[in-house]
């Protein structure tokens, strides 16, 4: 048995959830200015057998000031076994929007050399729904497993990677906030940033991918990247803190696109003032 693709239906799920080497992760996670907690949602009730994947919190790099970046491969390895994660593994990630934070934990998982990685299609609302089954009760693991991460460092961009792209014409930025935020005429979020882009960037908001908590289909999403990156270009995706451009990434992989990868600071590092890097109104 192996996933049909980086994106499953609910039905799917339903219909594979006796499966030995299935597990299903809730990584649910909201801005601070939405008041509300994953974990705590978590333990209200998830999908049966769903473990929380915490990136925010556990599954991150614990000395950057920055938010939720990437851990490196020997924290991944330990955080992945602690879940009861194996090497074999068919992992389905979910959220409890549809198709936002469990973009983020999918390509965590590509980053780190795990292929056999899916998300939920419409989160936990479409399995809601659906009428399936949830539960409030504590996940009993009885054994790590035995995952072993390895680093792909080519899906994984930091900044100085970001200013070396500007002056190339084979390399596109796309940035996956609003179109205020892209044009610095809204606020950021976190109020210490200043506004605007990277220069050379293109946006493409990561609500255009998704409609109603599901992806949009592969026509559209043709069309979105087409509009904005030549075929020949690697695109590198960024966003506030390096959630939401892995919507753009799973996007782009769904049809085939596999030359991406993600900016893991993104505007949290970029908008700094004290770093003064060049940005566009």
């Amino acid at each position: 048995m192996s996933l049909p693709s980086s994106l499953v239906s609910v039905e799917w799920l339903d219909e594979n959830l006796e499966e030995s080497r299935l597990i299903i992760l809730d990584a649910s996670w909201h801005m601070p200015a939405e008041k509300r907690d994953g974990y705590a949602e978590y333990q209200q009730q998830h999908i049966t057998g769903a473990r929380f994947f915490d990136f925010d919190g556990r599954v991150c790099d614990q000395s950057s000031n920055l938010p939720h970046m990437l851990p490196d491969a020997e924290l991944f390895t330990k955080e992945a076994q602690s879940l009861g994660i194996n090497k074999d593994s068919l992992i389905v990630i979910y959220d409890s929007f549809g198709i936002r934070s469990s973009a983020r934990a999918w390509w965590m998982f590509r980053a780190m050399g795990h292929q056999d990685v899916a998300v939920l299609d419409g989160g936990l609302p479409a399995w809601l729904e659906a009428g399936h089954q949830v539960t409030s009760a504590k996940m009993m693991l009885n054994e790590a497993g035995d995952f072993v991460a390895e680093y792909q460092p080519e899906l994984v961009k930091d900044r100085l990677q970001v200013e070396d792209s500007i002056q190339s014409p084979h390399i596109k930025v796309v940035d996956a906030r609003s179109q205020g935020r892209f044009d610095g005429t809204a606020p950021e979020p976190r109020p210490e940033l200043r506004g605007g882009h990277i220069p050379g960037s293109s946006c493409l908001p990561f609500e255009m991918l998704v409609g109603d908590g599901h992806m949009i289909s592969s026509t559209e999403l043709e069309a979105l990247f087409d509009e904005r990156v030549d075929g020949d270009q690697a695109m590198i995706f960024s966003c506030g803190s390096g959630v939401t451009a892995a919507i753009l990434a799973l996007g782009a992989d769904l049809i085939g696109r596999t030359n991406y990868a993600v900016y893991d600071g993104s505007w949290s590092e970029w908008g700094l003032p004290e770093l003064e890097l060049p940005i566009d109104p």
